[in-house]
């Protein structure tokens, strides 16, 4: 066989990359439409004028991810991904349930927990790493990881246009109804999973201080903790000095968005094709720097907002897209459902963290400390990319004809 066609992804890897990123995005999108407008309509509801509150209500999904990421993963090791995942995502359907209903923002607060529990981000993770194989798993976490990135910007762009149509409410029973959708995909779509990899076992130790895991496992804490810090301020922000209601956020949103992925794909595909995963990856998170330093001199206008939001996007869509397909590439083949783990565990506390830190700053030292703050954690990560080591790509097996 040609390896122009060894290297090609099979109809079942294609079906099964687009289905797992469809479930990813379905169940992101849940949980990203609620970032633009919540601290806006929580403005309106009891409790909802304590600023830590609200972080609180962000973050508290990213807090019982944090706990129960790895322990999900293991349960699909054991009793397969399949079964974890709908479990998972019935969960996530009832906590949204639960944010619809309530009355105040402490009940909103315990819809976030009980969506959060539902944390299969892992269980995807090794059924799509179970269903593809060694030299295409790259492309694979790369499409599952960009997925992310999509349905971050447009629920962007989507939520206050649904907010003023169906309010707070009814975006939370949509939540639900995208996590019920994502198990119809799951069942209908996704390939049967193959058995587990073989081979010794490996400690969570080993895998949390293996040293090249670790600077990807804090660039996801990172890159989370600021996502949701920066946006307990951002639409305040376009309120207040950009005169604009929620309902016109979107025209600030999607040109934005829509510039960001100009960007974005030729730079991943010059990571991937080119080998310069290294210096896209480092270029992203200086990118990330730089945007909170643009955040804290100039966010007090309506084009230096849209500015530094549109190189965000940028910086985001990047890393996570690359991000998940290095943990893949470095994790050993019979660990890599639980490094996988590992991370999304990083990322939800990144974002609890990143929730409960943005509120509480804001509260009592005001907006600049949030950015001044999520840059000085940002130019850590920077330093730490200098020893990253980045795998050559896999080599394309070639079959006799």
């Amino acid at each position: 066989m040609s390896e122009s066609l060894t290297d090609s992804l099979s109809p079942e890897e294609r079906r099964t990359g687009m289905s797992l990123a469809a479930i990813f995005g379905l169940r992101m999108l849940g949980l990203f439409l609620i970032l633009p407008v919540f601290a806006i309509h929580a403005r309106h509801i009891p409790g909802g004028d304590d600023l830590t509150l609200v972080g609180l209500a962000l973050g508290a999904y990213g807090l019982t991810q944090a706990c129960l990421q790895i322990a999900w993963g293991t349960a699909s090791d054991r009793w397969g991904r399949k079964p974890v995942i709908v479990a998972g995502l019935l969960l996530f359907a009832l906590g949204s349930a639960v944010a619809a209903l309530a009355p105040d923002i402490h009940w909103i607060i315990v819809g976030r927990v009980l969506q959060g529990a539902g944390a299969i981000s892992a269980a995807v993770s090794a059924l799509a790493a179970d269903l593809t194989r060694e030299q295409h798993r790259t492309k694979i976490m790369a499409m599952i990881g960009s997925s992310i990135g999509l349905v971050f910007a447009g629920s962007l762009v989507a939520a206050p246009i649904l907010f003023s149509l169906v309010g707070m409410s009814g975006i939370f029973w949509l939540t639900g109804f995208l996590a019920l959708a994502a198990i119809l995909v799951l069942l209908k779509v996704v390939p049967p999973a193959p058995p587990p990899v073989a081979g010794p076992a490996v400690s969570i130790a080993s895998v949390l201080f293996e040293p090249q895991l670790a600077r990807l496992n804090f660039g996801v804490f990172a890159l989370h903790l600021t996502q949701t810090a920066m946006w307990v301020l951002v639409p305040a922000a376009l309120v207040q000095y950009g005169h604009l209601p929620v309902a016109e956020h979107w025209k600030v949103y999607l040109p934005a968005v829509l510039l960001s992925f100009v960007v974005m794909v030729p730079a991943i595909i010059a990571a991937e094709k080119k080998g310069l995963m290294k210096p896209v990856f480092t270029a992203a998170v200086a990118l990330l720097l730089l945007v909170q330093i643009g955040f804290y001199f100039a966010s007090q206008s309506l084009w230096p907002l849209t500015l530094w939001l549109t190189l965000f996007f940028v910086a985001f869509n990047i890393l996570e897209a690359t991000q998940p397909s290095l943990i893949s590439r470095i994790a050993p083949p019979q660990a890599r459902g639980k490094a996988l783990g590992l991370y999304n565990t990083l990322q939800a506390v990144g974002l609890f963290v990143g929730g409960m830190a943005g509120g509480t700053l804001a509260k009592h030292f005001g907006g600049g400390a949030v950015f001044s703050a999520c840059g000085a954690l940002i130019l850590f990560w920077l330093w730490l990319t200098r020893a990253l080591q980045v795998p050559r790509r896999p080599t394309p097996s070639h079959t006799a004809t």
